[in-house]
């Protein structure tokens, strides 16, 4: 049974999809099989996984299709692109921003994703990253309704802990109500430096959290921007400082969430 996990923050900017990529690759190389969903209309993770826009359907195509009984295994199974690291993903686009309208009378519409995600086809997959969207909305509440657990990058930046109130809120919520299995799997500090600031937002998570703040940090690099427009994982470098990190920040999610 595969492992769904949801990546999200309502705050852009905090390396939510280079978390997410990172991860996947990283988990690749530790013998996993990943599925990649990109539930955000920017369509970052699919790019940085190096989508051409050739594959037919998206998650869009599918939620609607989903939303109106009428989701084929054949489809699904065109959606699904596969990555030359290994990394499997279904991709997004822009019509996915219209997903409060398509999916505004439809019953049940929380729950679309993990429809989709019990089909038999997803069996396949250990772990599936769900790479949410930086804001509140029935797509982040379909990600989380269809999660075993939630991962929180947090940016340790000024203002990085304001938008955590209502994230969390809607985590809160889902979990009443939709969700009950849903649990915060841990939250990933990143962009960290060696100023004051980085530090108090660190001993203010360390405060919030707990144990399930990740004891791997993540660092600024300038490499991370260069990893994304070369649309290779940073864990795929030789002797990459992030590309380490994120394998580190990938044993402690196998050790807390896979063993």
């Amino acid at each position: 049974m595969s492992k769904i996990i949801a990546i999200g923050n309502q705050k852009g900017g905090v390396g939510k999809t280079t978390t997410a990529v990172n991860i996947a690759a990283a988990l690749v190389r530790r013998g996993k099989k990943v599925l990649g969903i990109d539930l955000d209309p920017q369509a970052n993770m699919s790019e940085y996984l190096g989508y051409d826009y050739s594959t037919l359907y998206s998650i869009s195509h599918l939620m609607i299709t989903a939303a109106n009984n009428d989701l084929s295994d054949e489809v699904i199974a065109q959606s699904i692109v596969h990555n030359a690291e290994g990394i499997d993903y279904i991709p997004s686009n822009i019509q996915l921003a219209s997903a409060d309208l398509f999916l505004s009378n439809v019953m049940c519409r929380e729950q679309i994703l993990k429809r989709i995600l019990k089909r038999e086809t997803f069996d396949q997959y250990d772990v599936i990253i769900i790479d949410c969207l930086p804001s509140l909305g029935i797509l982040l509440t379909n990600a989380l309704a269809a999660a075993d657990g939630l991962i929180i990058p947090v940016q340790a930046q000024k203002f990085a802990l304001d938008g955590l109130v209502q994230l969390e809120q809607v985590y809160q919520m889902v979990k009443l109500n939709v969700n009950p299995d849903l649990n915060i799997e841990g939250v990933i500090l990143t962009m960290y430096d060696n100023t004051n600031m980085s530090k108090a937002v660190e001993t203010a998570l360390e405060a919030k959290y707990g144990s399930a703040l990740y004891v791997t940090r993540i660092h600024r690099r300038i490499e991370a921007t260069n990893s994304t427009y070369e649309q290779k994982s940073l864990v795929s470098y030789k002797n990459s400082f992030l590309g380490t990190e994120y394998i580190s920040v990938t044993d402690e999610f196998i050790e807390r969430s896979l063993v």
